[in-house]
């Protein structure tokens, strides 16, 4: 060591910390981050640790100031995603346009966000917000985001539709809801349906049970329904009365699975038919979840939520 600081007073223009070229730091650090952990870098390389972890973070810190003064992206994902059992979930801004992450904030109740949401630059040129049916962030999107328009992520409302028709197919046939087989089958859409012998075996359950088809033919219909995208608003038109029409029926059921269905698609039914003219939807979001998840478990974990933070910018934002 004491060799070392020798030689950095004697060679000029060496900086404390940068012996090594630039070009063999960044190499190091990109090892590291395509996944070889930092231990196995340093028996490789014979240099420390810590060195490897400083040559992470320098490169890290250089690519997010490229991202610092980016303004908010006009079409918004927003999602939750866990992050720690200390410190519970975090809240992902994805720029739906441009298929990457805008930003990661610790919290996902409005008290949690409303310091960074209220600082946050461009906020006032958002034009779309898309979400699940989180009653939560829609009060914090139209607190914030008050020119936005908000969108019902499509893959939410048909996931919450086979959800209550489950639920109420289980309470008419509690037998035949804990059949693995026929629940697979009624779980899916019937063009999901390859083999003929599935799509037999369906028929002729749906026979022997009418309640349950009448049930069933309608759950179709309503998927169906929400499926369409990118129209215009002409064309929107009779699909929303449709979409009336279906909530109604819903509400006047007797089956308590389906009027709570229908009493939350009531309460979403603008932002449900603001589906049909957009193609954009969370699925993007969710995608970097996944990635996310990938970063988190490379790691064993984080318990600096900054370090994390800037992980995620970085690799779920800039183009590779």
């Amino acid at each position: 060591m004491i060799a070392r600081g020798l030689l950095s007073s004697v060679i000029t223009g060496i900086l404390p910390g940068k012996r090594a070229t630039e070009s063999f730091r960044l190499s190091t650090a990109s090892r590291h981050l395509d996944g070889i952990n930092r231990s196995r870098l340093s028996r490789r390389e014979k240099i420390g640790g810590a060195t490897v972890q400083r040559w992470v973070h320098d490169n890290l810190f250089r690519q997010l100031s490229e991202l610092k003064n980016s303004a908010c992206p006009k079409v918004l994902g927003i999602d939750e995603h866990f992050f720690s059992r200390k410190d519970g979930y975090a809240t992902t801004l994805c720029d739906l346009g441009n298929n990457k992450v805008y930003d990661v904030v610790l919290g996902r109740s409005e008290a949690s966000l409303e310091h960074y949401l209220s600082k946050l630059k461009g906020r006032n040129n958002v034009q779309v917000i898309c979400m699940d049916l989180s009653s939560s962030y829609c009060a914090i999107a139209k607190r914030f985001f008050p020119k936005a328009k908000i969108v019902a992520d499509r893959f939410h409302v048909i996931r919450l539709v086979n959800h209550h028709f489950l639920t109420c197919w289980k309470k008419i046939d509690p037998i035949g809801g804990k059949n693995r087989g026929l629940l697979s089958l009624m779980r899916r859409h019937p063009e999901n349906l390859k083999s003929p012998e599935q799509k037999a075996r369906l028929k002729a359950y749906l026979n022997e049970n009418p309640a349950i088809k009448v049930i069933y033919e309608f759950k179709q219909e309503i998927c169906q329904l929400l499926l369409h995208k990118c129209l215009t608003a002409k064309r929107c038109k009779p699909l929303a009365k449709r979409l009336l029409y279906v909530i109604d029926e819903l509400i006047h059921s007797k089956l308590e699975p389906m009027v709570t269905l229908g009493q939350t698609m009531h309460l979403w039914k603008e932002k449900i038919a603001r589906m049909w003219r957009f193609t954009k939807n969370n699925g993007i979001t969710e995608g970097f979840h996944n990635k996310m998840e990938a970063i988190s478990r490379q790691a064993y974990g984080y318990r600096n939520f900054e370090n994390y933070r800037m992980r995620v910018r970085v690799l779920c934002s800039l183009v590779r």
